[in-house]
């Protein structure tokens, strides 16, 4: 088997994604955090895809898809939303599982709200959905929501440095120094593109909106009950597992496993999320001929 890198042209964005498997096994949409993109899920795919279909887009501004300008394109998660489930339904994916990381669970659960048919179960590897998950780190995000001046737009640029970057990917990390530099250099050259920096602060600002949104999502979480695996990095500067756990408030089928590591498992523990999300589906999906 082989991973394949695709283009697809949505709502006039060229949108790179990589795809795996075969189609008539179930299908897991892979959605990616910030500042990341589809090349973070580059082991996990070829550890599922014997097993599954898998899906991976990346956001416009983010990895291998185009960057529209900001008066060409609404860098809001609303829009996200919608591009992505625009996406699905151009590829034709007319069930699946998401996996959801970091950004990835405002653009997927956006999905589950628009098209509650269509999810078969959920993967949260620190994918936020309750305010109790949201760290200290968000400290100058919500400074800036609340006061949106320059001054505290600016002092969110740091936030888009390599040494920041380094450390989202290193941070938590039991043994940093297995953690591979291709990662953080490749989110680098992104964020480092001409304008990027406002998209990425846009978005920060419209960050704000995903948190109206939670009580949205938890009432998807408890009218539908999909099935839920939270493989959480229980050292996450951002998301701690409070979040993790509070996904069991509301759904009856939650498994939850708190993961010695930071805001990427994959990078540290990919072979136990792996074995977690094989283990959770095999139990809960049916599989066709």
């Amino acid at each position: 088997m082989i991973v394949e890198y695709k283009n697809v042209s949505v709502q006039g964005v060229n949108i790179f994604y990589r795809e795996a498997g075969n189609k008539k096994n179930p299908t897991i949409l892979l959605l990616h955090g910030f500042p990341s993109s589809s090349h973070m899920y580059r082991h996990l795919i070829t550890e599922l895809m014997d097993e599954y279909h898998i899906v991976a887009p990346d956001y416009p501004g983010f990895g291998n898809s185009d960057q529209p300008k900001m008066d060409e394109f609404e860098y809001t998660f609303d829009n996200f939303g919608l591009l992505i489930n625009e996406f699905v339904e151009t590829l034709k994916l007319e069930k699946f599982s998401i996996y959801v990381h970091d950004y990835g669970s405002p653009v997927g659960f956006r999905l589950a709200i628009k098209h509650p048919e269509r999810i078969q179960a959920i993967i949260t590897q620190n994918g936020n959905a309750y305010e109790e998950g949201l760290m200290s780190a968000w400290d100058p995000v919500r400074k800036y929501w609340e006061n949106p001046t320059e001054e505290n737009k600016n002092n969110l640029r740091s936030l888009l440095s390599l040494d920041f970057t380094t450390y989202q990917y290193t941070d938590g990390t039991r043994h940093p120094e297995r953690i591979s530099p291709d990662a953080w250099n490749m989110d680098q050259m992104v964020l480092d593109r001409p304008g990027n920096d406002e998209i990425q602060l846009a978005l920060y600002y419209d960050y704000r909106n995903n948190l109206k949104q939670y009580p949205n999502w938890q009432e998807f979480f408890r009218t539908y009950q999909p099935p839920a695996l939270a493989v959480w990095g229980k050292n996450d500067m951002f998301f701690g597992p409070k979040g993790a756990l509070a996904f069991q408030k509301d759904l009856n089928d939650c498994e939850v496993h708190l993961l010695n590591t930071g805001h990427f498992p994959l990078e540290e523990e990919l072979d136990t999320s792996a074995y977690l999300i094989k283990q959770f589906l095999r139990d809960r999906l049916t599989y066709h001929d």
